[in-house]
């Protein structure tokens, strides 16, 4: 049975590329429209939930609760999740697009940005979010190892993920043992010999990207303090003006006052110390085949021809040492075969999440959602709006019969991948994946013991569940 259509008495057939926030606030807005809708979500991984559950810190378990709210959007008619797949590779992106009335791209932006200095590439200094993949049970980190024999690391960003990474850094190892962390990032945290972390942000106080409450939690960590100089939360004037101007958003007023009451405290002598700085830029990583030292500049702020504020450096050198580097400093999404991008800004280019031609025009029923669509910006809850959007594109295309197309219906479309992906997982899958993990965990304490490697995965799900072929 085909579907010419995908109008008002036959289901609108959508297949959503990536299972994270966006894909699963994408679905769930598709599923509540008034029209029949039928939304098929891939992801390369057999687990959903995305940065929910391989990005979210470890330590915060009230982040990932949203996963409440996708799990209702999974148990809604007409939703369906085809894990271990990846689209671009074991199944083109021409062939998806030709079986159903409409695509949206929600992989989100996987790629690290590069700081573009001498010695980046020394072993012992890291891409930030290899890291946080390592220490979340992510299967493509599981083999990673990091140098923490050094007494001091350097994190390179002022974001939240800088924020994370810090913190996973200063962690006691009771704290870690009741989290859902990796096993083997628990067992390698527990004998680390890291007892300095050093934050650099190119820019100051006042333009850090980290929200309050990331900055609040490093300063109530029970084994480490957090220290600020004074010195670096004395505001430049352009700092100033920019604080006291409309363009200031609540955040970064909060950020500075919290800032300034960390750098009123005393040291309470805790077994770690985080040192937060600010004006301060890599400049050159040093070592013999590894990270031994870090050449840092002072920036100061200037105003460029558009009137923002940017970093510039003043000359000024100090050579830090330490063994390890976690470089935050911004992702960019990778490019789709077949599909616009922009390599500069790393997004699928788009008008409202309508994927737009580079010479003008829209490509017809290919949409994008969440970082793909907008750049690494913004919290989980973001992704909603953002979502909204598009689907609100989406169907109105729908009704102005712009989507109409021969696509099979759901059960030709499983056939197909039955025969094409043999070992695809289903939803039912995964839920075999997470009682497995949630009763590995049970005995010790813990929400779950995550598996690390995909092939674990697909046997607890086959235990479970069927798994496809």
């Amino acid at each position: 049975m085909t579907d010419q259509s995908g109008t008002s008495g036959r289901p609108l057939r959508v297949a959503v590329v990536g299972s994270g926030p966006a894909g699963f606030y994408a679905a769930e807005q598709l599923l509540r429209s008034e029209r029949p809708v039928e939304v098929d979500v891939y992801d390369r991984l057999p687990t959903p939930f995305g940065l929910v559950r391989a990005g979210v810190a470890p330590d915060h378990p009230k982040l990932k609760s949203v996963i409440r709210v996708y799990e209702k959007t999974a148990a809604r008619e007409g939703f369906r999740f085809f894990g271990n797949i990846e689209v671009g590779r074991e199944v083109g992106a021409a062939e998806l697009a030709g079986r159903y009335h409409a695509v949206i791209w929600s992989y989100g932006a996987e790629s690290d940005r590069h700081l573009g200095i001498p010695g980046e590439e020394l072993e012992g200094s890291h891409p930030a979010t290899t890291f946080v993949g390592w220490y979340n049970a992510h299967p493509d980190y599981a083999d990673l190892s990091f140098d923490l024999s050094h007494e001091r690391a350097i994190v390179v960003g002022n974001g939240n993920v800088a924020m994370d990474v810090t913190r996973m850094l200063a962690l006691s190892v009771d704290e870690l043992r009741s989290t859902d962390a990796a096993d083997h990032a628990i067992e390698a945290l527990a004998r680390s010999n890291v007892r300095e972390i050093l934050v650099l942000g190119r820019r100051g106080p006042a333009q850090a990207a980290f929200t309050n409450p990331e900055i609040l939690e490093l300063g109530k960590l029970r084994c480490a303090d957090c220290i600020v100089d004074p010195s670096e939360v004395e505001l430049d004037s352009p700092s100033k003006a920019y604080l006291e101007s409309e363009d200031a958003d609540i955040t970064a007023r909060k950020n500075v006052e919290i800032l300034r009451e960390l750098a009123g405290r005393e040291p309470e002598g805790k077994p770690k110390r985080m040192v937060l700085r600010f004006l301060t830029s890599p400049i050159e990583i040093h070592g013999e085949g590894k990270v031994e030292a870090v050449t840092v500049g002072r920036n100061q702020l200037v105003r460029d021809d558009s009137g923002a504020l940017r970093a510039k450096d003043t000359g000024e050198r100090e050579t830090i040492e330490c063994g390890l580097v976690l470089r935050s400093v911004g992702y960019k999404g990778r490019a789709v075969e077949g599909l616009p991008f922009d390599e500069r800004r790393g997004v699928i280019p788009n008008v409202a999440g309508r994927v737009t031609n580079p010479g003008g025009g829209t490509v017809p029923r290919h949409y994008v959602a969440g970082w793909i669509k907008r750049g690494p910006s913004g919290v989980i809850g973001t992704n909603k709006k953002d979502a909204q959007e598009t689907v609100d594109a989406l169907l109105a295309d729908a009704g102005a019969e712009k989507l109409s197309a021969d696509v099979p219906d759901a059960e030709a479309v499983a056939e197909w991948l039955a025969e094409c992906v043999p070992g695809h997982v289903t939803y039912a899958g995964w839920e075999a994946i997470d009682a497995a993990e949630r009763e590995r965990g049970e005995p010790l304490g813990r929400p779950r013991v995550k598996f690390v490697r995909i092939p674990e995965m697909l046997e607890a799900a086959r235990e479970g569940a069927p798994v496809s072929g």
